[in-house]
C-alpha cells in the first residue's frame, strides 16, 4: 500500500505544509576591509597631502594677527560670539554673508572642475575623510600589522595580546579624535585662551559640548565607519558623474592589455594571454574593498593605491607598468597602447568651470576693494507706529546701528531730511546734533525720535512721508543714506 504523500491533502495533516523557508534579511552586515599596505608614487603623494592638510589644519588657529588693542589677534576666527569672521585683515560681518556665499560657490566650481579634469582625485587625496581615514588605518598597522596579521587577529580568540593590541588602537584613535575636535573648537575663540580653559576645567559648557561632539563623530567617521561612509553617506560619488565626460581622468583597469587574465609561471610565453596575472593585489591595497577590474564603481574614490600595488607586480613579471592607470574614457574606447593618448584639458567643460570662478572671483575682489568701512541700518518702531503727544504733534521712533568696521574709534553724525520742520531727538545724547562715538569693530545702537508740530502736521500728504537719514564720518567725510518714512494717522 503507497503512503500518503504528506504535502498533500490527506496526508498527515501535522506535515500537509513544508515549514517555512528562513526570511533573509533586507540588509547584510558590513563586512570589515583590510587595506593592504602600498608603496609606490601615489602612496607617497598621498602621504606629502596628508602631511600638509593636517599641519594646515593644526596650526592655522595658533597664528597670530595684531589688529590692535582690545581686538582679537588671532589670525583666521569665526568669532561668533560678536557675529564675525577675521581672515588676517578681512573682517565679514554677519551682514556680509555674502561673502561665505561667493567662497562656497567658488569651492564647489573648483570641485567640479577638478572631477571634469581628474574624476574623483579631490575625494582620494585631500577629502577630510579620506585624510582621517589613512591617519586611523595607519595608526591600527602600527599596533595590530599589516593585513594577514589583522586578519588572523581578529580570527583568534580573545587572549591578552588581543585585548592589548585592540585597546590600544581604540585609545589612539580616541586620542587622534580628541585633538582634531580640540582643533575645530579653536578656530572659534582664541587658541592660547581656550586651550588653558580646556585644561584647567573652565571653559564653558558649549565648548566642552562641542569638543566632544567633534571628538565622538571623528572616532565614529574615520576609526569605525571608514569606507562606509563613502560609499553610503556621502552624495558627491551621485553627483560626480553629471561632472566626467570622455576626456575626464578616471583609474581604469585596462582590460585590452589585461584580459584573457590568470596566473603565469616563471619562464612561460606572454603569448596569446594578458597582462594581469590574477594576483588581486590591486583588491587588497583597496581601502573600500573593490576590484577596480570590474570597471568604474561608485564605490572607487580614485586614491591610485591600486596604480602603486598593479605597478609592484608588473615590474616583479618583467611587464610593461599601467596595467592599471590613469586614463580616460575615449581611450578605452578607441583602444589605444598609451593611458592618456590624445587626453585634452581644455575643453568646453573646464573652460565654463574656469570662467565662472573666475568671474565670481573678480566680483568678489571687486566688492571688497569696494567696501564700505562702516555701514547703519534704520529699524522703525511698529508698536506703535507713531505717538500722537498732548499738543497735537506727531513722534515716531528709529533703531538706528551703526557699525564700526576698522580697528579705531570713529565719530558720526547723522542728518534727517523729510517733511518740513521735522525735529530729531535723541535718547541718549543732549541737542539735535550729538558726534556719536563708536569704537573699534563695534555696533553701536541709537535710539531717536522724529518730531512734527501739528502745525506742520496738517501739511502732511499722506500716511507715510519718505524721510532720508545720512550717516557722515566726521574725519573722512564720507556720508552713507538709508530711506526710511515718516508715518502719520490715515
Amino acid at each position: 500500500m503507497d503512503r500518503p504523500n504528506k504535502f498533500l491533502i490527506g496526508g498527515d495533516e501535522s506535515r500537509s505544509t513544508p515549514p517555512p523557508a528562513p526570511r533573509q534579511s533586507d540588509y547584510v552586515s558590513r563586512t570589515k576591509i583590510y587595506p593592504k599596505r602600498a608603496h609606490g608614487t601615489f602612496r607617497g603623494i598621498k602621504w606629502i597631502v596628508m602631511g600638509v592638510t593636517l599641519a594646515i589644519y593644526y596650526v592655522v588657529p595658533w597664528l597670530r594677527w595684531n589688529r590692535g588693542e582690545g581686538l582679537p589677534n588671532q589670525a583666521i576666527l569665526f568669532d561668533f560670539a560678536n557675529q564675525r569672521l577675521l581672515f588676517g585683515p578681512i573682517e565679514i560681518w554677519a551682514q556680509e554673508f555674502y561673502y561665505v556665499t561667493g567662497l562656497l560657490v567658488i569651492g564647489a566650481l573648483s570641485l567640479f572642475l577638478v572631477t571634469s579634469i581628474a574624476g574623483r582625485m579631490w575625494c582620494g587625496y585631500a577629502c577630510p575623510q579620506t585624510v582621517w581615514t589613512d591617519l586611523m588605518i595607519s595608526v591600527e598597522r602600527f599596533w595590530q600589522g599589516d593585513r594577514n596579521a589583522q586578519m588572523r587577529l581578529d580570527a583568534q580568540r580573545w587572549s591578552f595580546e588581543k585585548i592589548w593590541k585592540k585597546s590600544a588602537t581604540h585609545l589612539s584613535w580616541l586620542t587622534i579624535s580628541l585633538a582634531t575636535g580640540g582643533a575645530l573648537v579653536f578656530y572659534f575663540r582664541d587658541a592660547p585662551t581656550l586651550a588653558v580653559e580646556l585644561v584647567h576645567g573652565t571653559a564653558s559648557t558649549v565648548a566642552y559640548v562641542f569638543l566632544g561632539l567633534f571628538t565622538l563623530t571623528t572616532y565614529l567617521l574615520g576609526g569605525l565607519a571608514r569606507e562606509q561612509v563613502c560609499i553610503y553617506m556621502c552624495p558627491w560619488p551621485r553627483i560626480q558623474g553629471a561632472m566626467v565626460d570622455r576626456d575626464s581622468l578616471l583609474i581604469s583597469y585596462r582590460e585590452l592589455r589585461g584580459e584573457p587574465r590568470g596566473a603565469h609561471k616563471k619562464g612561460t610565453t606572454w603569448d596569446d594571454r594578458g597582462d594581469c596575472i590574477d594576483c588581486k593585489a590591486c583588491v587588497a591595497v583597496c581601502p573600500t574593498g573593490i576590484d577596480i577590474r570590474d570597471g568604474s564603481q561608485l564605490a572607487c574614490i580614485q586614491c591610485a593605491l591600486c596604480i602603486d600595488a598593479c605597478n609592484e607586480i608588473m615590474d616583479r613579471v618583467g611587464r610593461p607598468r599601467e596595467l592599471i592607470a590613469y586614463t580616460t574614457i575615449g581611450t578605452l574606447a578607441n583602444a589605444t597602447s598609451a593611458p592618456r593618448e590624445g587626453w585634452r584639458i581644455i575643453r568646453p567643460r573646464t573652460m565654463l568651470y574656469t570662467a565662472m570662478i573666475t568671474l565670481v572671483a573678480s566680483l568678489m575682489g571687486w566688492s571688497l576693494f569696494n567696501r564700505a568701512d562702516f555701514e547703519f541700518n534704520v529699524i522703525q518702531d511698529r508698536n506703535p507706529l507713531f505717538v500722537v503727544l498732548s499738543d497735537g504733534g506727531l513722534r515716531n521712533g528709529y533703531m538706528i546701528k551703526i557699525a564700526n568696521k576698522v580697528e579705531g574709534v570713529r565719530h558720526f553724525k547723522l542728518r534727517f531730511s523729510g517733511p518740513a520742520d521735522l525735529q530729531p531727538k535723541f535718547v541718549e545724547f543732549d541737542g539735535t546734533d550729538p558726534t556719536i562715538e563708536v569704537n573699534p569693530s563695534e555696533v553701536r545702537a541709537v535710539k531717536v525720535f522724529l518730531m512734527l508740530s501739528s502745525a506742520q502736521r496738517k501739511e502732511l500728504r499722506s500716511d507715510a512721508e519718505p524721510v532720508t537719514i545720512e550717516l557722515q564720518d566726521v574725519e573722512s567725510g564720507k556720508t552713507a543714506s538709508r530711506a526710511t518714512t515718516f508715518r502719520s494717522p490715515p
